[in-house]
């Protein structure tokens, strides 16, 4: 590459990894928030102490840790990870204890009211869940989920450390070769503004589209 066009080029690849590991990391962080956010609420033991401590022990360590050991640790164990693998699975294993809570709290500030609506039509447990009581939860954590999918964003920056070529980590090939920081680390910095803004214009889209249908799904 003789020309910065090149440089930026390199940068836009890297542009293209983060999108990838943000996609695929919030896509199991949704999963796994819906399984363990219900899991503590579940009226079996065993399921909500499994959700607990995956939970607790996900939001009480350092992702950058827990990213080292899917990577170098578990192939001592015999399950060997790529980067791309190890980076999807320690976001999305960390976002998604974060979002579990958010699950469970918008669950839980469902009105009594509407328990006791879907009792008197004779819903069931999973049926009032799925009708009722998820719709109008799943409005109240749109916005938490909109941050978290930014801070997944920022996230992936970490993966850089173990040889994902990301944004950052391109960004600092661009260094090494040229000499140049303002230029790769301003260009990464706009880059994931705009990224965080698109993600915040979807989560505000989506919002207002759920809102308007919220009406028919009350009881």
């Amino acid at each position: 590459m003789t020309d910065w066009s090149g440089y930026l080029n390199l940068i836009l690849q890297g542009a293209m990894v983060t999108v990838q590991l943000t996609v695929m990391g919030a896509a199991l962080a949704l999963v796994l928030a819906f399984v363990a956010g219900l899991g503590r609420l579940s009226r079996f033991g065993a399921i909500r102490c499994l959700a607990t401590a995956y939970i607790e022990f996900f939001r009480g360590t350092s992702g950058f840790v827990q990213l080292f050991f899917a990577y170098f640790v578990l192939p001592l164990a015999g399950v060997a990870l790529s980067p791309l693998q190890a980076g999807v699975l320690v976001l999305g294993l960390n976002v998604g204890a974060y979002a579990a809570e958010v699950v469970r709290g918008a669950v839980q500030s469902i009105g009594r009211e509407q328990h006791e609506a879907c009792n008197a039509l004779n819903l069931g447990r999973w049926q009032s869940m799925r009708h009722v009581i998820l719709p109008q939860a799943l409005l109240i954590m749109l916005p938490t989920f909109g941050n978290l999918a930014i801070e997944l964003l920022k996230g992936t920056s970490v993966v850089s450390m173990i040889s994902i070529f990301d944004m950052t980590f391109q960004a600092n090939i661009v260094r090494s070769q040229t000499g140049n920081t303002l230029m790769p680390f301003t260009t990464i910095l706009v880059i994931y503004f705009m990224l965080a803004l698109i993600i915040s214009w979807g989560v505000r889209t989506l919002e207002r589209r759920l809102a308007r249908g919220l009406d028919g799904v009350r009881v």
